[in-house]
Order: structure tokens, then C-alpha cells, then sequence
């Protein structure tokens, strides 16, 4: 069960700005989508299916080879970066450890 306290504590972790009504149409959403995961849940079988990440496969999709092409030098990739460290961009820590 998700709770309106949960998914505030998830927002702010992940640094979301949401309105009190948010939290109430994604508690619903949440309880619909929830509902249709134990109603698939319940499928006789299901567990022997194999998961996919589309719903068919695709003859006449053909991707290209990645190449590497014109690249940027790391004195230029960081110029404009607001923190660096270590000849990296520093970003703001968003996971905190469990």
C-alpha cells in the first residue's frame, strides 16, 4: 500500500515540487495500477512467460552501429560546468543510502 506520506517523502528525495491535490490523483493512480498488477498476477501461468520490452518483434528495425564522430575535449565540456571536481562536473547528491 502506498501512502500520501510515502510519496511525499519519494518527491522529496527526488527534489519534485507538488501540489496537495497531486498527491491525491497519484494515490489513485497508484491504487489502479496496483489493482491491475495482482489481477495479472493472477493469471494462471504467468510465471512461465518471458518478459519483453515490447509487445512484438520488429523484422524491419534495423539500428546503426554507434561511431564516434566529432567529440568535444574535456577543457570545453567543462568550461561551462558550475562545479568541478576531480576533471569531473559535480552534481547535487540525489540518492541517499538505504
Amino acid at each position: 500500500m502506498i501512502t500520501k506520506e510515502k510519496l511525499k517523502e519519494y518527491a522529496e528525495k527526488l527534489m519534485f515540487d507538488m501540489k496537495e491535490e497531486e498527491y491525491d490523483t497519484l494515490l489513485v493512480e497508484f491504487d489502479v495500477i496496483l489493482k491491475q498488477m495482482d489481477l495479472i498476477g493472477q493469471i494462471e501461468g504467468i510465471e512461465q512467460v518471458e518478459p519483453m520490452t515490447f509487445p512484438y518483434e520488429i523484422e524491419h528495425a534495423h539500428f546503426r552501429k554507434d561511431e564516434i564522430k566529432d567529440t568535444l575535449n574535456t577543457s570545453d565540456v567543462l568550461k561551462n560546468a558550475s562545479q568541478v571536481e576531480c576533471n569531473q562536473v559535480r552534481v547535487p547528491k540525489v540518492v541517499e543510502e538505504a
